[in-house]
């Protein structure tokens, strides 16, 4: 796993970009995550190579969008830790928060930070809609990220909020989310953002194209969004 991660860093140009312990510590990450995987359900992919390339050199991608030295960033719906964890062991001045809505599996993204060694990173358990409206946390990250399986609109709503203006929002989608994003458009300026650029890659090792949209944050979020989560799923049906 470590090689396989070593070699794909290189092939996304960030070998010398990321700390040398890097691909040993995201391989220690994946070792964690296949362990927990036997009794919780955290990834559907459970051989080593396909965690190194689907899950950690996908993340690493996001590299090559923005600088992180020195940012904050939320990561919604982080599920295992994807991709928040990642990008804190190779940008390890980059301070982390990981927001899901399931409990047990923010206890085991507690857990595996410490045993990773990480710190400036925390999960915490939350609905995203709800937290975006607690004091503190509103338009007050340099970066928000999402690998949700969601509808692009959806996950503006839910993302866009945390992030400060001037700020960005990435959102890791397939090879073809023009739909998505013309569906999105309207939603994207009423929260405050704009279409920033769209980084089209394909994963090291692999045939599987993604591409990350990028939004920047121009004006603070309207009170009110995010919407209960019940308004937000009757507007999309």
């Amino acid at each position: 796993m470590r090689e396989i991660i070593a070699t794909g860093l290189a092939q996304l140009g960030l070998a010398g970009r990321v700390p040398q312990e890097a691909p040993a510590r995201l391989e220690r990450y994946g070792r964690l995550l296949l362990e927990k995987n036997q009794v919780m359900n955290l990834t559907a992919i459970r051989e080593e190579d396909g965690v190194a390339r689907l899950h950690m050199l996908d993340c690493a991608a996001l590299l090559n969008c923005a600088d992180f030295g020195g940012k904050t960033l939320i990561d919604v719906g982080t599920g295992a830790g994807f991709p928040g964890l990642p990008l804190k062991i190779l940008v390890p001045s980059l301070q982390v928060t990981l927001l899901d809505s399931l409990g047990k599996r923010v206890d085991w993204l507690n857990e595996a930070a410490g045993q990773l060694g990480l710190e400036g990173v925390r999960a915490v358990h939350a609905r995203a809609e709800e937290q975006a409206h607690v004091k503190g946390w509103r338009d007050s990250f340099d970066f928000a990220s999402a690998r949700a399986v969601a509808q692009l609109r959806l996950l503006c709503e839910l993302c866009l909020p945390y992030v400060k203006p001037g700020g960005f929002f990435l959102a890791m989608k397939g090879a073809d989310c023009a739909q998505e994003l013309e569906e999105a458009a309207h939603c994207i300026k009423l929260l405050g953002g704009r279409l920033h650029s769209q980084y089209r890659y394909t994963i090291p090792g692999t045939e599987t194209v993604h591409q990350v949209v990028v939004i920047q944050k121009v004006a603070p979020t309207l009170k009110g969004y995010p919407r209960r989560w019940a308004k937000i799923q009757k507007d999309l049906s």
